[in-house]
């Protein structure tokens, strides 16, 4: 068979295009751990800040979302799972999915970035570097715990006891009773541990918290204690308790305030880790992040409801006012 010199041109533009035809169509398999809806937007951000990057869904990339909902059971299965499936990383939205996902990984290359963690700390060697195929972004909830103590203050002058729900469970649990039980301390304030190891535990005990039995009501950053948190703030409205939060949308649900990082932000800012990492670098040489901001954040119609009037020097501060 004769080739004709055009034929040799052609095959040599075939050679060329394949192999860069083959890396562009290259899908980026990604899995989304979860603990609870309030935590999702974490991911939400995430998403639009790898569009923004990028990263187009169905051509670039494919997410596959995993919500435990509080359910320590789904999660491990869900992780484990994601594992199985041999996903090119794993984002998680909380200290406890972070540390399913780990588990699930070991002996597998598979990254893992948190796009939140309440606990960073006792998910790496160091902030400067994570020691491990670990990167991400701590929303330094339990860090900032004095500072939600000093809002209190702030807020309800009077509030001398609180009530902290805390799971037993749930690995952040000693150090929120640690750094608690610390800014109690130094606030003067007493504080009721009350433990809740389920979230039928939540239901079942919350109706003893009453104005007689406390002042004020604490949420930590649990996953359980989130899921649950539509009765806490019932309750705390019948009974006309301040709670404070370490999530805005629990504020949004209801809770009095917060000040804490904004999840939407937290899972942007952790697309640019995760764009590095796909890119070529090793987790172990990204530092961990913290948030770019804390966000004070605050219910007026809450306040309103258990008859608290918020200072207005406090409300010119706010970030975020819900009315």
């Amino acid at each position: 068979m004769k080739i004709h010199r055009w034929h040799l041109a052609l095959f040599a533009v075939l050679n060329l295009w394949l192999p860069r035809a083959s890396e562009a169509q290259k899908v980026y398999h990604i899995g989304s751990l979860n603990t609870a809806e309030q935590l999702v937007r974490s991911f939400d951000g995430f998403k639009s800040r790898m569009a923004e990057l990028g990263y187009v869904e169905g051509r670039d990339v494919r997410y596959d979302f995993y919500n435990a909902k509080g359910s320590e059971e789904a999660l491990i299965g869900f992780a484990q799972k994601l594992a199985q499936d041999r996903v090119d990383m794993i984002v998680t939205s909380s200290t406890a999915a972070t540390v399913a996902a780990v588990k699930a990984t070991v002996g597998t290359n598979i990254p893992v970035v948190f796009l939140s963690a309440g606990n960073a700390q006792i998910l790496v060697k160091s902030f400067a570097s994570s020691g491990s195929n670990l990167a991400g972004v701590s929303s330094a909830s339990v860090e900032i715990m004095a500072k939600l103590f000093e809002l209190l203050r702030e807020l309800a002058p009077r509030v001398k006891r609180i009530a902290l729900f805390a799971n037993p469970t749930g690995i952040n649990y000693q150090s929120i009773l640690t750094e608690s039980r610390d800014a109690a301390k130094k606030m003067g304030f007493t504080l009721w541990e009350v433990d809740v190891p389920s979230r039928e535990e939540v239901i079942k005990v919350t109706p003893t918290v009453t104005r007689k039995t406390t002042d004020a009501i604490y949420t930590p950053p649990d996953s359980l204690v989130t899921d649950a948190i539509e009765f806490i703030v019932q309750q705390s409205i019948k009974e006309k308790l301040p709670v404070i939060t370490t999530l805005i949308a629990n504020v949004k649900k209801g809770c009095l305030a917060t000040y804490s990082a904004d999840y939407f932000a937290l899972g942007r800012q952790g697309a640019v880790l995760v764009d590095k990492i796909l890119k070529g670098a090793k987790p172990s040489s990204l530092p961990i992040e913290q948030p770019y901001k804390l966000k004070l954040v605050i219910n007026l119609k809450t306040a309103e409801a258990i008859g608290l009037k918020i200072p207005k020097e406090i409300l010119l501060r706010a970030d975020e006012v819900i009315e």
